[in-house]
């Protein structure tokens, strides 16, 4: 058994590791300012980068519960919004549903910001990310942690987009404004009280209404009877723009105020209301400066009272919103030079405070914004963090142990070892023996190439113009024609028997292992970071045994799915071109590298997958301006243009563009540069052709368009694939081509037909029963209650072993401990009226008897004949739920712990954070398997 790391050498390790390197191995990394890089997270799908690496720091970035978040609903604290998924402002100031979520205890530290002479302050944890002004202009922004913010610096705010330009407000919104700011309650219904002097302007949005007047001298007043009662509450949010706006105007008018110097607030007594106004003025696109507080000192005898202020943005306001004549020429002779909207970083200090932190996760742009318009980062999607030891045991699935050892050999670092001193290799984790095993092969089927045995290998090499430097620079080797060559050299290496058959170079024969390729060309295959993880291999004669090409079979190494020849060549010119280049095989590579594209990437031995798609992303990296390729190359034969039209299907899964380039004559690239030199394969792939195109001119090309029954099946068999092009626009732009492509010359009618196309694809998809595992865990939790209470058969055992707190509302909480009362689900049987009547027996009081009934009658959002299924995917839901919960305590505490100075605690959490992944994804496969 291996003994204990020292810790001097853990320490080390990490030293002689920089982050950024060793992440930068995986993924390609940019700047992001203040220090920070970003790139595409390898731990979870996405479409732009979210994955910050900050040099000898974390990547947790989180709030604390009292930050307030703007809304669709109005401003929340970050607190109540967890667990549910909340419409919010992201960073281009649109707005996006986003789920909230906790990310377990942390330290926080204190942000103090100011503007217009506000301060506010603002607890988040040290590597919560912020955006600064840069740039010379300031017209910039960077990336900055919460511990690297400095004085001064100006903050990033970000505003809807105004809805109110081009609209006039609602004379009916206007009256129910100036009756809630100036009115009262009157018997049924309201009535508005206007100075008889300052507010007579206001009368004429009552043209119909019954005025007296009342008062005397200076308090002379008017009043407008029998307006509706609703004028003196709240409107609704989402009445119109137009009716928000009116209203928001009356309400100004009637306790508003516009300075001599143009600016405009509002006062009540009430800070609820003004919050509310702050609501509608962020549906409106209007920005606020936020409410402050005065204090008046009150009446003889009465205690001093609270006034509220708000104050708005005058440049996001229009001249007909001022209903009063006096205020609307304040307000245009105001000056108009930009308004002070940004937030002034005042310091920045550590805490005490110990706390549960949270965040949204909004994969449009990763940010969102804050009360008083301040832009945030998000979290991690996947909510991974760590060091560099930490992100190895992720990415490559080792254990702590493993990927120090890892490490250190990549660093150069001697391991000593407590507890019985230095432990050779064969000691080592089982990665590290296989990827050593694997190179001392790779060596030695590349010694062999230049054997005499291997004539026929170098003569295929040569014929396909490639030398002998360009077998060492991409490693080809030769496997010689014996049973046990290999074997015998790699045990002699001191690798085991076990290990040779395991990583796949050899198999078991009848009196132990042989080599699994012999007589046989060989391409190493490495992953991303340069690691050899198996062979492909090409047999030489025809009348060799076997199939022609050979590869490694799956491994603890090598999985097909998730490997591309040549991305280890290639990974850092796709990054700098944007391009990837997929071709067919190994040789394909090779020419194409030496030929002048060095973007070249091929699968091995199985079709281009959605898990090679993840790969690519992670290095076509320039998500923002959709500049990036991938170019498929493809033989122009039929089975060529099979394979093109089935990555099609995949398409819409890039971020990037996609091509087709496809040789008329039949070339692959190897061949291409034979006959016809480097240059014509970079015409090659500079002749790409958009894969829709590709796909809909090979589609139409099978049709005889000489004639009006031909053109017809050809629109009725390239329709489809138009009308499954997600973006509008490009969908036009393609119908109108194929109009053109056809020779019809009626583009109203073609569109028509993809229309109808399209539509009857919706209605298949809207008849298909749907499974809705992606909703909020709330929903997910009452769909599974509805079924206990109407169909307990369909989850018996299993939603009886769940405990009360696997549900996050109290009426979910009150309804599961009357099922638990009744005698739980397995009790219930099939259902109907004699459970339900069970259930109301066993409900405490009527509000309990409430919920049964409310469960058992509303509608399960599933058809009958996939019920079973349904029950068992949001039993795995909400058990996930739970273990999510635990995950992410588990992470937090891993967080805060230094594994140099308390390993065996790190190593403890470690395993049992694993033991949780494996209980998660036991759950999700339970799901699927349904």
């Amino acid at each position: 058994m291996a003994g204990r790391i020292r810790d001097v050498d853990i320490a080390l390790v990490r030293e002689r590791s920089p982050i950024a390197d060793v992440i930068g191995e995986h993924i390609q990394l940019r700047n992001a300012g203040g220090g920070n890089l970003k790139g595409l997270c390898p731990f979870h799908d996405e479409k732009s980068p979210s994955f910050n690496v900050t040099p000898e720091r974390g990547m947790y970035f989180c709030l604390a519960a009292e930050t307030r978040v703007l809304t669709w609903e109005g401003v929340r604290p970050i607190g109540e919004l967890a667990g549910g998924v909340h419409r919010i402002l992201a960073a281009d100031g649109t707005w996006v549903d986003a789920p909230f979520k906790s990310f377990g205890v942390q330290p926080l530290m204190r942000l103090v910001v100011s503007r217009n002479g506000l301060k506010k302050e603002i607890y988040a944890t040290p590597e919560h990310r912020w955006f600064v002004k840069s740039g010379k202009k300031r017209d910039k922004r960077a990336e900055v942690v919460t511990q690297d913010l400095k004085p001064q610096q100006r903050l990033v705010t970000v505003f809807p987009g105004s809805r109110v330009k081009r609209t006039r407000p609602s004379p009916f919104g206007i009256a129910h404004g100036i009756t809630f700011g100036d009115g009262t309650r009157a018997g049924t219904g309201s009535r508005a009280t206007l100075d008889s002097l300052k507010d007579a302007q206001l009368l004429k949005w009552f043209p119909h209404s019954f005025v007296t007047e009342g008062g005397s001298g200076e308090w002379k007043q008017l009043l407008v009877h029998d307006l509706p009662r609703f004028f003196k509450e709240l409107p609704p949010l989402d009445e119109s723009v137009s009716y928000m706006y009116g209203w928001l105007a009356g309400y100004v008018a009637a306790d508003g105020h516009v300075a001599e110097d143009g600016t405009v607030m509002l006062n009540c007594a009430s800070r609820d209301a003004l919050e509310f106004v702050r609501a509608v003025c962020t549906r409106l696109g209007i920005g606020t400066y936020g409410v402050t507080e005065q204090v008046r000192e009150g009446f003889s005898g009465r205690e001093p009272s609270s006034i509220f202020r708000v104050h708005f943005v005058n440049e996001d306001l229009t001249e007909s919103f001022f209903l009063l004549d006096h205020h609307r020429t304040r307000f245009a002779g105001a000056s108009k030079s930009l308004a002070r909207r940004g937030w002034t970083v005042e310091s920045v200090e550590t805490t005490d405070r110990v706390e549960e932190v949270f965040c949204a996760t909004v994969d449009h742009g990763h940010a969102f914004v804050l009360e008083d318009n301040l832009l945030t980062g998000n979290c991690f999607g996947c909510g991974e963090g760590g060091d560099v030891i930490t992100f190895v045991e992720k990415i490559e699935h080792l254990s702590f142990h493993e990927s120090v050892e890892r490490l250190a050999q990549r660093a150069g670092v001697q391991l000593q070892y407590e507890q019985g001193g230095y432990v050779p290799k064969r000691d080592q984790g089982e990665r590290a023996r296989l990827i050593e095993a694997h190179k001392a092969a790779a060596e030695f089927y590349l010694e062999r190439l230049f054997s005499p045995e291997a004539a026929p290998g170098r003569r295929f090499l040569s014929e396909r113009g490639f030398e002998r430097a360009d077998a060492e620079l991409f490693g080809v080797g030769y496997s010689p024609n014996e049973w046990e060559a290999l074997t015998r050299h790699l045990l002699g290496r001191g690798f085991t028997a076990q290990e040779i058959v395991k990583g796949g170079l050899a198999k078991e024969g009848r009196r132990g292992p042989i080599d699994r390729f012999r007589g046989r060309l060989i391409w190493p295959i490495r992953d991303a970071t340069g690691d050899v993880i198996g062979f492909g291999a090409r047999k030489l004669l025809d009348s060799d045994d076997g199939p022609k090409y050979l590869n490694t079979p799956e491994s603890p190494l090598y999985k097909k799915s998730q490997v591309l020849y040549g991305i280890d060549l290639a990974k850092r010119e796709i990054s700098k071109r944007s391009q990837a280049v997929i071709v067919e095989g190994y040789t394909d590579v090779m020419a194409c590298y030496l030929a002048g594209v060095p973007t070249a990437v091929a699968t091995c031995g199985t079709s281009f997958g959605e898990e090679h798609i993840k790969i690519l992303r992670r290095f076509l990296l320039d998500q923002s301006s959709a500049t990036g390729e991938v170019i498929f190359t493809f033989d122009g034969d039929a089975a060529g243009q099979k394979a093109a039209l089935r990555a099609f299907a995949d398409e819409q899964k890039f971020v990037t563009q996609t091509y087709v380039a496809v040789q008329a004559d039949g070339l692959d690239p190897c061949d291409l540069r034979v006959k016809q030199g480097d240059a014509a394969v970079r015409d090659l792939v500079a002749s790409r052709e958009p894969l829709f195109q590709f796909a809909i001119r090979s589609t139409i090309s099978r049709y005889d368009l000489r004639t009006n029954e031909g053109k017809i099946a050809a629109l009725d068999a390239a329709a489809p694939i138009v009308a499954g092009i997600k973006d509008t626009g490009l969908r036009k732009r393609y119908a109108i081509d194929l109009d053109r492509w056809l020779g019809f010359m009626d583009e109203r009618f073609v569109i028509q037909r993809i229309a109808e196309v399209g539509g009857a694809q919706v209605a298949r998809q809207q008849r298909a029963p749907k499974v809705a595992l992606v909703e909020p865990h709330v929903r997910v939790e009452g769909e599974l209650l509805k079924l206990a209470v109407q169909r307990p058969a369909l989850v018996g055992p299993r939603f009886d072993a769940l405990e009360a707190e696997a549900f996050t509302t109290p009426e979910h909480v009150a309804i599961h401990a009357v099922i638990v009362a009744a005698g739980g689900a397995v009790a219930g049987g099939p259902g109907g009226r004699e459970w339900v009547d069970r259930l109301l027996e066993h409900a405490p009081d009527e509000a309990a008897r409430g919920l049964v009934t409310k469960f058992a009658v509303e509608a399960i959002k599933a058809d009958a004949e996939v019920e079973q299924r349904y029950g068992t995917e949001l039993l795995a839901a909400v058990e996930g739920i739970a273990v999510d919960r635990a995950i992410a305590q588990v992470k937090s505490r891993l967080q805060r712990l230094n594994p140099v100075e308390e390993p065996e605690e790190h190593r403890r959490l470690f395993g049992e954070l694993l033991g949780l992944e494996r209980q998660r994804k036991a759950l999700r496969e339970r799901a699927v398997g349904s």
